[in-house]
């Protein structure tokens, strides 16, 4: 596996942090994840993922941050 991949959006303004993770998912090697720091849910972003064949998990961890973990499939 791979270097962990991570966009931490969270000081980051819409739309910059999807354009981000759309990007980077561009490249993501099959078998790999990437994992976006939010401080909401992206709830837009989920139905682009679906239609472009990526899989997500989406956590929020104690702190409030949003962990949206995405991978093909």
């Amino acid at each position: 596996m791979g270097e962990a991949r991570v966009i931490d959006g969270r000081a980051m303004a819409p739309p910059e942090p999807m354009e981000k993770t759309l990007s980077a998912l561009q490249t993501l090697p099959d078998g790999e994840a990437l994992t976006l720091l939010l401080r909401g849910k992206p709830f837009p972003l989920y139905a682009i993922l679906k239609t472009r064949g990526f899989s997500h998990d989406t956590q929020t961890r104690p702190d409030g941050t949003v962990e949206v973990r995405i991978w093909k499939g």
